[in-house]
């Protein structure tokens, strides 16, 4: 088994800027607006919603579980806080099984790369606990809340389809789902019942919703809870309903799994635990999530070498000072600086990311030159993932979406 997660400076610098503390942020499932500042106050955030900080502690017991080293977003507090997830891992540790969900709802033609972000840590989950996964296409929220065009919903479906195989998913252990496509049997059947245990005044406080919410918003909650429990899908658990769900997820999505976990009870089911993230900030600096309409906003996987260097050379907010001679004196405010947060996501080697946070904040290294090592590290990564895309054909993406018989024991080896 690897050793506990080093708690070196470096990680505590990527940790204090991936969340500056301010107050008055409005967190939703759909909306993400920061404080005065445009920060997020996760702390509060965690009080907030009543979910737990992951600690060290935690953390070295995955590594000790897994016999692996933590992933980065999980020892540089990325995924931040969870609900119950120390359950699963003692489930875990008894040989009893769980299972992973997650999702995508799909506005945008190619993901940018904080819709990345919860695809790279799944892929990290199943790996190391050799556990199945489904993932949730919502192409109906979106065609709901975006107004979209159903059939353009479901095409865009297909299309964010490509990044997530892209990620490396096992065929034998993953199901990608479309709602507008799979909602039906038993899957439904779940989403009735999560249904009638939640009243519309109750989703008025949960969800924000108001007297002239149409109808269709006030009816989706439940279909993101369906997947919570193991009985929707029949072809992968048959009636099992002592396998645990665990979704990871950015911490916005918190206000669906609290009402899924209130439910889950008084129908029969265990509760979902969680594993949740920070936002992964916008370009211009840490004023909530990027915006997939915004293509200033956000480096995007389609994105060419030329696209991702002018973005980051002529967007990507600076922490560094006015002038040579004022940063060589100051040094780099690490807590605001966007090349700095995005390394923290991307540049896996530990020792050079705190080297790069010292010289930085230091002075002795310039705005244009962690620039620069940016540009690389994304370049690569964008390259690397347009290479896989590349490679999933439309039998692909049939392949893992198809209704197919999935051998249990296969699910977990």
């Amino acid at each position: 088994p690897s050793s506990p997660p080093r708690t070196s400076h470096g990680h505590e610098d990527v940790r204090r800027a991936m969340a500056a503390v301010v107050s008055d942020a409005h967190v939703t499932p759909w909306e993400v607006r920061g404080g005065e500042d445009g920060g997020i106050d996760y702390d509060k955030l965690v009080e907030q919603f009543g979910c737990s900080k992951i600690g060290p502690e935690l953390i070295a017991r995955v590594e000790r579980i897994t016999g692996k080293p933590a992933h980065p977003f999980l020892r540089r507090g990325v995924f931040f806080a969870h609900r119950e997830f120390e359950q699963v891992l003692d489930l875990y540790e008894k040989g009893v099984p769980f299972y992973l969900y997650t999702g995508r709802g799909p506005s945008s033609e190619a993901l940018h790369l904080g819709h990345l972000v919860p695809f790279l840590f799944t892929k990290y989950l199943q790996d190391a606990f050799k556990c199945p996964l489904v993932v949730q296409l919502t192409d109906d929220e979106k065609a709901i809340w975006k107004n979209l065009d159903i059939e353009e919903s479901k095409r865009l479906a297909r299309e964010n389809c490509k990044d997530i195989i892209a990620c490396g998913f096992d065929p034998k252990k993953t199901f990608i789902f479309s709602d507008f496509e799979y909602m039906g049997g038993a899957f439904y059947e779940n989403v009735v019942k999560v249904g009638r245990c939640v009243t519309f005044n109750q989703t008025k406080g949960i969800f924000g919703f108001e007297g002239n919410t149409h109808i269709a918003k006030v009816a989706f909650p439940p279909v993101q809870a369906a997947p919570s429990f193991p009985t929707s899908f029949p072809h992968m658990f048959g009636d099992r309903k002592d396998i645990r769900c665990l979704i990871p997820c950015a911490i916005d999505q918190d206000p669906y799994f609290r009402m899924t976990r209130d439910v889950a009870p008084r129908i029969g089911y265990q509760k979902p635990a969680l594993i949740e993230s920070s936002f992964f900030p916008a370009l211009q600096g840490d004023n909530g999530k990027m915006s997939a309409s915004n293509q200033t906003s956000a480096v995007f996987v389609s994105d060419t070498p030329k696209q991702i260097k002018t973005k980051i050379n002529k967007y990507a907010f600076s922490g560094g000072q006015s002038t040579v001679e004022e940063h060589r004196e100051k040094g780099a405010n690490l807590k605001v600086d966007v090349p700095y947060k995005y390394l923290g996501f991307f540049l896996e080697d530990d020792e050079r990311l705190q080297q790069i946070g010292q010289e930085y904040s230091s002075g002795r290294m310039l705005t244009g030159e962690i620039k620069a090592i940016l540009i690389e590290v994304l370049q690569k990564l964008v390259a690397d993932h347009q290479e896989a895309r590349g490679k999933v054909t439309d039998e692909i993406i049939d392949q893992f979406m198809s209704v197919r018989n999935f051998e249990f024991e296969e699910l977990y080896k």
